[in-house]
């Protein structure tokens, strides 16, 4: 090694690589504070270690990175080459090989970072107005007769809605008003489709319903416009968009939020087989009060018979005895064949209107008689000499006079 230069020798102290990479080092870590950078990932390595090595890159330039165990593992994505992410850490060098690099805490993907923030300072915002609250949610009708599905005409999600509500209630009408559920003029589009909906005064409940996707996919469900629309709804809004883990402002300003389109479905019509086993049970409801009432004519009959027999002679109360015994037995049959009578009435009743229609008699060329005051004469008993009465025919009414 060779001496230092006749008069060139310093005059300060001398430093070792490592001491000034260390000056450097601290130089560096007490000038920057924590600081966010985005960019590109550019050769990605995870060595057995667990930890992350990579270059975070522009147009123009690139700083070295580390991300250390176990913050490396806590990560919500996989890194990989290209991949735009935004950053946190602290700059140092690495006084090894004197490189300035970047010790990181915390990465996430920059465009669904950066759209997670604002849902979550927007909706913190509304939540604060107490646009969320609970008691500001208005219940479903208990059944539906007339459904708005707004959603996309040709996505999945509508073919779900309709299967389920065809499965499970059909006589439900369900109109579906289209909308883009993506893009940039999505949002608008839904505002507008709703705010029509709900003032149409045409409809039970509105349905928003959209198939899974990124928050970015699902991004028009997040704009404050919507929410609010929603909240001012008349109609109740139920909100079906994504899958179960996803939310979006839209559930939470709504009446209701079901965890997919197809659950929406289920929730908002019932089934059907539920509804005759109702019918069915009221049905029987009805048969055991009217067979109650029968009981308590016949205790009302026996009751009397005893205060007969009480207040008459004894021959005589035989005699009644017999005839209340064998009107009783008549009314109990009256009362069966009634109740019998009734129920094939009802079920045939839809079936058999046009074919006892009066109307339909006459057309085929008969007549109706009718008295003065309106009473259809049924037998020659009906009517007298000399009264007047109305022949109904097919096109109109005959005047005529009893001889």
């Amino acid at each position: 090694m060779s001496s230092p230069v006749p008069g060139n020798a310093p005059t300060g102290e001398i430093l070792s690589p490592s001491q000034l990479n260390t000056l450097a080092r601290d130089l560096l870590e007490g000038a920057f504070p924590l600081v966010w950078v985005e960019g590109e990932l550019s050769g990605v390595a995870r060595p057995s270690s667990g930890h992350l090595y990579f270059c975070l890159k522009d147009a123009r330039a690139q700083v070295r990175c580390a991300m250390f165990k176990p913050k490396s593992t806590w990560l919500k994505f996989v890194p990989r080459e290209g991949m735009k992410v935004l950053a946190r850490g602290r700059l140092t060098l690495y006084e090894a090989r004197g490189e300035y690099q970047m010790v990181l805490d915390h990465m996430e993907e920059a465009g669904e970072g950066a759209l997670r923030r604002a849902f979550e300072e927007l909706k913190a915002r509304l939540q604060a107005e107490g646009l969320f609250a609970p008691e500001r949610k208005r219940p479903l009708p208990a059944y539906v007769r007339r459904l708005a599905v707004i959603t996309s005409p040709t996505g999945a999600a509508v073919r779900d809605v309709l299967s389920v509500l065809g499965r499970r209630f059909a006589l439900v009408e369900v109109e579906v008003l289209p909308v883009q559920v993506q893009g940039a003029t999505a949002a608008a589009q839904i505002v507008q489709m709703l705010r029509r909906a709900a003032g149409s005064a045409r409809y039970d409940a509105i349905l928003l319903a959209r198939g899974g996707g990124s928050l970015e996919d699902l991004w028009a469900f997040n704009d404050e416009a919507l929410a609010r629309a929603i909240a001012a709804s008349e109609v109740p809004v139920v909100s079906a968009i994504g899958h179960e883990t996803d939310f979006s402002l839209s559930d939470f300003a709504a009446d209701l939020r079901a965890p997919t389109p197809s659950a929406a479905a289920e929730l908002l019509v019932p089934h059907a087989e539920d509804l005759r086993r109702r019918l069915s049970a009221l049905e029987q409801r009805l048969v055991a009060l009217q067979r109650q009432k029968l009981r308590q004519s016949a205790q009302r009959a026996d009751r009397a018979a005893l205060r007969l027999q009480a207040l008459r002679p004894q021959a005589r109360l035989q005699l009644l005895a017999r005839r209340q015994a064998e009107a009783l037995r008549r009314l109990r049959g009256a009362w069966q064949r009634r109740a019998e009578r009734d129920r094939s009435q009802l079920r045939e009743l839809a079936r058999s209107l046009s074919a006892i229609s009066p109307l339909a008699t006459v057309a085929r060329g008969y007549s109706i008689l009718q008295r003065e005051d309106g009473r259809v004469v049924r037998q020659v008993a009906d009517v007298a000499p000399g009264d007047r009465v109305d022949a109904r025919v097919s096109d109109g009414v005959v005047k005529l006079q009893v001889s």
